[in-house]
């Protein structure tokens, strides 16, 4: 019960107001440990109910010791706008009873309006890593008042090369502080590069297992011959499946724009939404998917990271993503929380192997679906090695690699009397000269 924490009067109400009882599981976790001002590490899924896990300690810090300030009390990091805006939104959900306000700076946005804002010292400031860089660079920016710094989608920032400006970011910050990361992943080197540098004595709090990801999300595969197979599976998943909302996942965004004309043939409405979308265009696609006017979009993983779209309950890859990490970030669009959600993967020969180490990495083997009004030729390797991947065929790697010895090795053709033709180099063999012709009678 939120109530056993201790927490604000006034945030009580607010959690009342909102009909919120009973914490989630990183809410449970987090929560305690964030009012006794520790340094958290956290690592919790997508849609797990992670950001009342830090902005009620951030607001409960905020309200027990009020001061006046020149600067921002509390600083949230997040790696696009769109998160931002939606964190926003939560802020003032529960703060709506006190007097604590928060101000948004994104890029695509006003700069000048946004140092306007910042000039009424709001105690809590949201924003994307390059944003607020150029607003602490120009001086509309003040970090040194900052109690509470929390990095959100860590993992995120990292793989989009924001990891200099955050911890420029986290430099100007005041060395006494709170400081909280969340991420969705476990990360790489480079995350733990990043907790070493801004937190201080974490308490570590990993959430989520690789091996019980997503329990309200149904996973499967279904293999495809060739590209123009999975269209063809993908227009009659789309058109059978029963599903809210949907987001395609593609690698390219000249495939998302193909896709794109495929779905147009076949009357459904989608969306595209890549790297070369501008800001006033993504924004369109997430207000167009929200208010139904659309019901799929069509995503390369740049475009899709840090969209937190209630009511997704199916995800498509169109192609397997390049690793773990990205598939469990693309699949956790769906299956929110207490949500239930289906992912399905279009698998070709050349994306058997990838998919096979995905299942390794998550401790999981997914569903294997026929469809059979577009059953394809290709079901999967032949044979397989204990590690799931295709297995090869050592006697025609043997013969080829024999072959291309003895075509390495080989000699030219003798001629009569046991002397090889003349060469000019590179292979070139000169002609034969021809025998003058015996002189006439």
């Amino acid at each position: 019960m939120f109530a056993d924490y201790g927490l604000h009067e006034r945030l009580l109400k607010a959690l009342s107001a909102l009909s919120f009882v009973e914490p989630t599981a990183v809410q449970a976790a987090a929560i305690p440990p964030a009012l006794e001002g520790r340094d958290l590490r956290v690592t919790a899924k997508t849609g797990s109910g992670k950001t009342a896990a830090f902005v009620l300690p951030m607001l409960q810090r905020l309200l027990e010791t009020p001061k006046p300030q020149t600067g921002a009390r509390a600083l949230i990091l997040l790696p696009t706008r769109e998160l931002a805006l939606q964190t926003l939104k939560e802020v003032e959900r529960f703060a709506q009873f006190t007097f604590l306000k928060a101000g948004l700076i994104t890029g695509g946005e006003g700069f000048k309006d946004q140092a306007a804002a910042l000039r009424k010292n709001p105690e809590i400031v949201i924003g994307t890593p390059g944003r607020v860089l150029n607003h602490l660079e120009t001086g509309s920016l003040e970090l040194g008042d900052v109690e509470v710094l929390v990095l959100d989608e860590a993992d995120r920032m990292l793989d989009m090369g924001l990891s200099e400006d955050v911890l420029k970011i986290a430099g100007a910050c005041p060395q006494e502080r709170q400081t909280m990361l969340f991420s969705a992943t476990a990360g790489e080197r480079a995350l733990g590069q990043m907790v070493s540098a801004v937190l201080r004595d974490p308490q570590l709090l990993l959430l989520n297992r690789r091996d019980d990801l997503n329990e309200n999300l149904k996973q499967q595969i279904v293999t495809a011959d060739d590209v123009p197979h999975k269209e063809r599976l993908l227009q009659w998943l789309l058109a059978h499946e029963t599903f809210a909302q949907a987001i395609v996942f593609t690698n390219t965004r000249a495939q998302a724009d193909r896709l794109a004309g495929v779905l147009r043939a076949s009357a459904v409405k989608s969306y595209v939404l890549h790297g070369e979308k501008t800001q006033e265009e993504r924004k369109q696609a997430v207000e167009r998917l929200r208010q139904g006017n659309i019901n799929v979009l069509i995503a390369t993983d740049v475009a899709a990271r840090g969209l937190d779209i209630e009511g997704v309950d199916l995800v498509i890859n169109f192609d397997m993503p390049r690793s773990g990490d990205e598939y469990v970030h693309r699949i956790g669009r769906a299956g929110r929380v207490g949500q239930a959600g289906l992912a399905i993967s279009l698998i070709c020969h050349n994306d058997w192997n990838l998919m096979s180490s995905i299942e390794r990495y998550l401790k999981q083997s997914f569903e294997r679906r026929v469809i059979k009004e577009l059953q394809g030729s290709y079901q999967g390797p032949k044979k397989l090695k204990a590690s799931g991947k295709a297995a090869g065929s050592k006697k025609k790697k043997l013969a080829k690699k024999s072959g291309a010895t003895a075509k390495a090795g080989s000699k030219p053709p003798a001629r009569k009397g046991g002397k090889a033709p003349a060469t000019l180099g590179d292979g070139f063999t000169a002609p034969k000269r021809k025998k003058p012709s015996p002189p006439a009678g």
